[in-house]
């Protein structure tokens, strides 16, 4: 399975964006998608993951502002970001997993990371 996600960027506090994340390969042995972040010197952590049945986990500091979604048709996940805060800024990585559980704790496949910086 590969990861390739797109998106991400420069923005101010308040603003939006969107990242995508498209799975390739072996997608059949996927039931779950998400994505995890990690800022300068501290650890990566959980952001949000959707299963293929859409039952949707969020961490709490982006509840309510972050919305994940799922295009079946492509095996793309979509993350829309409002209201950013510059406590958003971070690496953002894609991650997939045959289950809900160990793709929000222990994701069998990661992609490569994408950047997102919000200004104050």
């Amino acid at each position: 399975v590969q990861l390739q996600a797109s998106g991400g960027g420069l923005v101010r506090a308040g603003g939006s964006l969107r990242l995508s994340c498209a799975a390739s390969g072996r997608t059949d042995s996927l039931t779950a998608m998400g994505w995890f972040r990690q800022a300068p010197g501290k650890e990566r952590e959980f952001v949000t993951a959707i299963s293929w049945s859409g039952i949707t986990y969020y961490a709490d500091s982006v509840k309510g502002r972050f919305t994940v979604s799922r295009d079946s048709a492509k095996d793309t996940v979509h993350l829309q970001m409002n209201s950013l805060k510059p406590e958003d800024t971070a690496v953002y990585y894609c991650a997939a997993g045959g289950s809900i559980h160990s793709t929000t704790h222990y994701p069998g496949y990661w992609g490569q990371g994408t950047q997102v910086t919000v200004s104050s």
